[in-house]
């Protein structure tokens, strides 16, 4: 795609059915951030740490939604789910390297909706599944249909020049290290979208306009200028506290299912102190770009009739339970940071302890713009909670989760607990209380008799399904 087809606005679609926006009378702008492997680490969620003052600015005029729960924790499955508005057992993708179409040929994906009502759909960087670092700069598993314009900047990843340190036992690989460079961050895939979206935002002014913009940091490598590891001392890194035999109770599926080595990885405390600063420092360099963004879209004059929603595919480990990765059923892999933004909404400026789910974004987005996304969206539009965030909602959310061999888990979270039945070859149940135990390190499954009454609920719970969880 040239450089000037990318920048000038498609011819107008179909005008939109406009249903009671709280905008004016305007369409909004839709400002849509995703960040890659991002979990809940940023100082708008409390972390004690983390210095992301631009996602902050977020939050501050919209509303953070603390417990918000992806439906597979693996980029592929949770991005299709996500923008098409459709559970995994209904896409029918449980893995990275399928796109949207080849399952679901008729889908209508959220910016496609956008799209056939008249919006300019624009992608730059990371929406669809795509390998980092290996596919950067490509188009893979993208969906053409959902787009007028698509653009995915190349990178130096792996190959950036710097202060380099690889994770013990990968062998070097260019996903497992983390990297710090001195100076300017132009061959950066991140801060080339940045430019391009600044640059759309900036040019298109004339109609409204759908902007996916998605970010690889924090995903592998972690590769980020030095001044945002200078951020984060290692006398500053707290270590996740796992007790004393955490991993006994854990089923052997559950192991198998995260495709890692469950054992730090091979790393010694430095190592995984390194580690976890190399996340906070990518994370601090996602966040400068957002701000640049936001700080665009200020200066445009577009900031008020403009919806932003920023969220993360799923969470990541950070050594919880020795783990460093995702693809696992616990709460850090789970639940992921989902902020939306719209103007004249009560809750604006609070956070919401509702539990929600990643396929209730595409009707929330859809409705802040008076549209009606298609009849079978397995979501609900969370709009009601952003005029109430403390309102009663869903039951219980749930999280699937597979790996070869016939593994499969599922999960659901309610209020206070979170079950996980896994099914193949190794069948076996958790049961954790985040009541008394929310880093989920006691597997009350292993009594059985003593959480009888708790496990029946749980199960019946599941086995119900999403719809009888949703919120009357």
């Amino acid at each position: 795609m040239t450089r000037r087809s990318f920048l000038t606005p498609a011819a107008a679609a179909a005008p939109a059915l406009l249903l009671g926006r709280k905008n004016g009378g305007e369409r909004p702008n839709i400002l849509f951030i995703a960040s890659d492997d991002m979990n809940n680490a940023l100082g708008c969620y409390g972390h004690p740490v983390v210095k992301s003052p631009n996602i902050d600015r977020i939050a501050a005029r919209g509303v953070r939604f603390d417990r918000a729960y992806c439906q597979y924790p693996l980029c592929g499955p949770s991005r299709t789910s996500l923008l098409s508005g459709l559970r995994p057992d209904t896409t029918r993708i449980w893995d990275n390297q399928i796109a949207i179409r080849d399952k679901v040929p008729g889908a209508v994906t959220l910016p496609q909706l956008f799209r056939n009502h008249g919006w300019r759909s624009v992608r730059v960087g990371k929406m669809y599944h795509m390998d980092v670092p290996g596919s950067v700069g490509t188009d893979k598993w993208d969906d053409p249909p959902s787009w007028d314009a698509a653009i995915s900047p190349p990178g130096k990843e792996q190959h950036t020049e710097g202060d380099r340190h690889n994770i013990p036992g990968t062998g070097g690989r260019g996903v497992w290290q983390w990297i710090a460079f001195e100076g300017g961050g132009k061959d950066q895939a991140d801060e080339r979208a940045t430019e391009l979206a600044i640059e759309t935002i900036t040019t298109n002014t004339g109609k409204p306009w759908f902007l996916g913009l998605g970010y690889l940091r924090p995903h592998l490598p972690n590769v980020a200028p030095a001044r945002f590891f200078d951020l984060y001392p290692l006398s500053s890194i707290r270590l996740p506290a796992n007790p004393p035999g955490d991993r006994d109770d854990i089923p052997r599926a559950s192991e198998i299912a995260i495709n890692t080595r469950a054992n730090d990885m091979g790393m010694n405390e430095q190592g995984r102190r390194e580690a976890i600063r190399a996340y906070f420092a990518s994370v601090s360099y996602m966040d400068w770009q957002v701000g640049r963004v936001l700080d665009a879209l200020e200066k445009s004059g577009q900031v008020e009739k403009t919806a932003i929603v920023f969220w993360g595919d799923h969470g990541w480990h950070l050594g919880e339970h020795h783990r460093w990765h995702k693809r696992s059923l616990f709460e850090e892999s789970a639940r992921a940071p989902l902020i939306v933004a719209a103007r004249g909404f009560k809750g604006n400026g609070k956070g919401c302890r509702s539990l929600v789910e990643f396929v209730d974004i595409y009707p929330t987005v859809a409705a802040l713009a008076g549209l009606r996304g298609p009849s079978t969206l397995e979501g609900q539009s969370l709009v009601p909670l952003l005029d109430n965030p403390a309102r009663t909602w869903k039951k219980a959310a749930f999280t699937q989760v597979s790996a070869p061999g016939g593994i499969e888990g599922r999960s659901v979270r309610t209020d206070r607990y979170r079950y996980i039945r896994w099914t193949g070859p190794h069948p076996d149940q958790e049961l954790y209380d985040h009541q008394a135990d929310p880093g989920e390190f006691t597997n009350l499954a292993r009594k059985p008799r003593e959480n009888a009454g708790v496990l029946e609920r749980m199960r019946a719970i599941l086995d119900a399904g999403w719809r009888a969880a949703r919120a009357g």
